[in-house]
């Protein structure tokens, strides 16, 4: 809009000595240096403003682009599980718990049997000194619970009584071993009149071993293996 101001500045001039006919060389001359410094100016001031305005535009691309972060990418490395010696074990340890869960002796008895062929395949090659220890002081008696469990698939409180014995030497492999996967360690205050037992369990919700569907509810998560 500057730009277009120089031919009306000029008119003035022009009109004013139009009217006498007549324009001197000095006053011609100095309307011409003075409307080609108008000019000049004005130039100058149409080539700063755009300019500016694409400088300013430019800066705001550039602001703009610099505004916009990629969104952060967060990284969760999720392991396979746990090589461990006692996965089979632990794996048939919790078919029996929920077996009696279920009120139901018969597959806690299959699960007994699966429990000593498990402790019979165990590798024990590779083991340092302390894990041997641990493993040979509480083997033999899970493996006599096991059996005992196998043995009375009619007498399911008989089973539980062993599973609380058998549920002391599994956690004390699981802590030295491993055990593959997430457990949880939740516990009965009610069992054995109100003596209390804990069991291994795979998932946080509780479905009581030993009082079954009576109260399958009843118990809490006490401790978190991984």
């Amino acid at each position: 809009m500057l730009c277009l101001h120089v031919a009306r500045l000029q008119k003035p001039c022009e009109t004013l000595y139009h009217s006498s006919g007549k324009q001197p060389k000095i006053l011609k001359m100095k309307n011409l240096i003075i409307g080609s410094a108008i000019a000049i100016v004005l130039f100058t001031a149409c080539s700063n403003g755009n300019n500016n305005t694409a400088s300013a535009d430019k800066k705001e691309s550039d602001t703009t682009q610099q505004g916009v972060t990629a969104p952060e990418v967060t990284t969760t490395n999720v392991n396979e599980p746990n090589a461990t010696p006692v996965k089979e074990l632990v794996s048939q340890y919790l078919k029996l718990k929920n077996a009696l869960a279920s009120d139901n002796g018969k597959n806690a008895a299959t699960a007994g049997n699966g429990i000593v062929d498990a402790i019979g395949k165990v590798n024990k090659t590779g083991f340092t000194a302390g894990q041997k220890k641990v493993y040979d002081d509480v083997a033999d008696d899970a493996k006599e619970m096991a059996e005992h469990i196998s043995t009375n698939a009619g007498k399911i409180e008989h089973q539980r009584e062993h599973f609380d014995m058998l549920s002391n030497d599994m956690y004390d492999l699981v802590k030295t071993f491993g055990a593959g996967q997430p457990l949880y360690k939740d516990f009965c205050p009610m069992y054995n009149n109100k003596k209390g037992a804990f069991w291994l369990s795979e998932t946080k919700e509780i479905k009581n071993p030993y009082l079954g569907k009576s109260m399958p509810n009843c118990g809490s998560v006490k401790e978190e293996l991984k």
